[in-house]
């Protein structure tokens, strides 16, 4: 099976994949899309447990550095 390559919306380049970091103490993770509104954590800041979250793959244009997410 050959990769198709990914063209960007906005100028037509080609798009390369990659991942928008989450900096945490001592670790990077790669962000995650939750569903519904976000709701204040005493503790943890914000509340997601029970919630569904998906990781969040991004490509970036090679010519114009247009970012493109989704949460498959």
């Amino acid at each position: 099976m050959t990769a198709v390559e990914i063209k960007c919306p906005k100028c037509n380049e080609g798009m390369e994949e990659g991942f928008i970091a989450d900096y945490t103490q001592g670790a990077v993770l790669v962000s995650k899309w939750v569903e519904g509104r976000p709701e204040k954590s005493f503790w943890l800041g914000t509340k997601t447990k029970g919630k569904e979250n998906v990781k969040v793959k991004t490509y970036r244009c090679r010519g114009c550095g247009y970012l493109e997410s989704y949460a498959k």
